[in-house]
């Protein structure tokens, strides 16, 4: 994709006014916010949306899925970074590849599942040409997570279930985290889950709305 610097939308100074009103949202980790600051989103999308890039909004990137808005890419990438040292991170939803650029900046190895083979091509595509190495791609159904390369140290899901999805608990690291929407469309929360030695413990933090996530038949 060409570079469309020459439009404006993508100097330092865009980019900095988009760190400050995630700061001034409550996003405390600076790890966080530089990575925010570093990933290029205008070549994350369409280039028809470009200008519209670095905007705290959600935008639409085809088959009914959206990339997701800044702020809750940064609040769910800080949940997860707080749970401690993230070497292995399993990402759910691909997507656009934003959420995986921004985990790609803070973590040793991200395994990224997309359902839709379209999004899944053009994500791998666009993040090769960014230089991005340390990502392994799989198309399939993200409620299943990855067993072959389970445990992971943190779980991050970007479209919602209905319910938690069993196999994504079991293929948390002992005091991982798995960071998740759930619930119906019109009732969803963001939820924190972590894996300690008495049991799973959830906590609810605020009701969010993302795209469905869509499980195959078992």
């Amino acid at each position: 994709m060409a570079d469309i610097n020459g439009i404006g939308m993508t100097s330092p100074r865009t980019r900095e006014r988009l760190v400050q009103r995630l700061r001034g949202e409550g996003i405390k980790d600076e790890a966080v916010l530089d990575a925010i600051r570093n990933v290029p989103r205008h070549l994350l999308i369409d280039e028809a949306l470009a200008s519209r890039a670095y905007e705290d909004t959600a935008l639409p990137i085809g088959y009914g899925q959206t990339i997701s808005q800044p702020y809750i890419v940064a609040r769910m990438t800080e949940l997860l970074r707080a749970g401690g040292q993230l070497n292995r991170v399993l990402e759910v939803g691909t997507g656009s590849g934003y959420q995986t650029a921004v985990l790609a900046r803070l973590v040793k190895q991200v395994y990224s599942i997309e359902r839709l083979e379209p999004l899944l091509r053009v994500a791998r595509g666009r993040l090769l040409r960014l230089g991005v190495r340390n990502v392994q791609f799989k198309l399939g159904d993200g409620s299943r997570g990855w067993p072959e390369h389970a445990p992971f140290d943190g779980i991050i899901v970007t479209a919602a279930p209905a319910t938690l999805p069993n196999a994504l608990l079991e293929q948390l690291a002992p005091g991982a985290r798995l960071v998740i929407p759930v619930g119906p469309a019109n009732a969803q929360e963001l939820l924190v889950v972590r894996c300690t030695d008495s049991g799973y413990v959830h906590e609810r933090l605020a009701r969010v709305s993302f795209v469905p996530l869509i499980e195959d038949p078992a």
